[in-house]
Formats: C-alpha cells, structure tokens, sequence
C-alpha cells in the first residue's frame, strides 16, 4: 500500500523507497513507490508532473491500494529522490478547489453536483435538480464564487468513515481526495463560461485566466 503524502503535505520534494521497477513494452516502466507525492490521475484531476530520482514521470495511476508511477527510464531500487513540478500542481489545484467552489455556488439554488472535470482548459461541473431547484445563471454562479474567494476561507482537511473530506471555512465538507489551495484566495479568478441546462441537469463550464 502506497502512502499517498500528498493527502496532509504540500510539499515538493520527498526522498522514499523504490519498491520495484519493471519494464513494460512500450519501453516505459512501471515504478512502485513506499510513499509518494504525486496526485494520481483520477476525480477529474490530472497526474502530477515531476521527477523519480532522474527519471521523468509520465503518468501516476491508482491501481487498489497502491500509485503506479509511469516513467521513462528506469529507476534502481532503494531510496530515491521525488520532485513535483510545483507550477503544474497549484495549476491542477486552483481548478481542482475552483471546481468545489462552484459547486458550493450551485448547491444554494438547489442544484446538486453530481459530476467534474478539473482538467485545465475543460472545466465543467454537472449537478442534478434537487426538489427545490431554482434557475440560475452563469453570473449568479460567478457572484457567489467571487465572494467566497474575497472571504480567502482556510483549506480544512478531516476523515470520515476512513474517507478524506474537505472544505473551506465553514463550508460544508465533501469527500475528496485531490489537491486543493490553501486558502479559497489562492484560487484566483473563475471564469464561468457557459452554464446549460437540460432536461434536470445543469452542466457549468469553467476556466481559470492564465
């Protein structure tokens, strides 16, 4: 079982165990680490980027209880050196949190979130019709996001049924296990570019401005 650090650090850098290393046919190889801090690809967020020692990571999957790392050499068994690449995490973050935000945005007209993509450049989030949905707007998503990035809430992390939640302030928790900004400040500016509804789902497009 791989410990996932990313889950309680921001850090960048980390020296673990390389547990195996085996080579698969398209020349990559499949790395297995003691601990990592690389965000694997999943929940709607990218893989990390980064650095095995001098191997560069191509892709960080789950796989049960362990992270399978993808790199393009192969690394020597024993203890090694990780290094995130620190621009592509806070990017993958800041869409990652902003996607909560606007889900929160949603919630309070009725609307629950259902569905996201973090991807940068593809941010969408779908939420179904609760009972008391009202309509609601592209701009009345941004307004009420824009207020909770000013508020610069804390991140808060917690477990629940051994399941990691998270939220910011006193906003409500929900089950997550991205990479998230410390403070909804660091979000930056939320573009919502498009919201469409179709029959009882609404889907809101997203994008953060370089």
């Amino acid at each position: 079982m791989t410990e996932l650090c990313f889950f309680n650090s921001d850090a960048l850098s980390l020296t673990t165990e390389v547990l195996s290393c085996s080579a698969l046919p398209d020349g990559q190889f499949r790395v297995i680490l003691a601990a990592t801090l690389f965000h694997p690809q999943g929940g709607g967020q990218p893989s990390d980027q980064g650095h095995i020692g001098s191997a560069t990571l191509l892709l960080a999957i789950r796989e049960d209880q362990q992270i399978v790392h993808i790199t393009d050499q192969a690394v020597a068994l024993g203890p090694v050196t990780l290094t995130v690449n620190g621009a592509v995490r806070q990017l993958h973050s800041r869409y990652h949190s902003a996607g909560h935000l606007i889900a929160y945005a949603g919630e309070q007209s009725g609307w629950q979130a259902v569905k996201g993509n973090h991807r940068p450049g593809e941010g969408r989030i779908v939420f179904r019709a609760a009972d008391n949905a009202r309509p609601v707007s592209a701009e009345d998503i941004s307004l009420r996001v824009a207020e909770i990035i000013a508020a610069d809430l804390p991140l808060q992390t917690s477990e629940y049924q051994g399941r990691r939640r998270v939220s910011w302030g006193s906003l409500p928790a929900t089950e997550c296990g991205g990479t998230h900004v410390a403070s909804t400040g660091a979000t930056g500016e939320v573009v919502v570019s498009k919201v469409k509804l179709k029959k009882d789902e609404l889907s809101v497009s997203y994008l953060l401005p370089e």
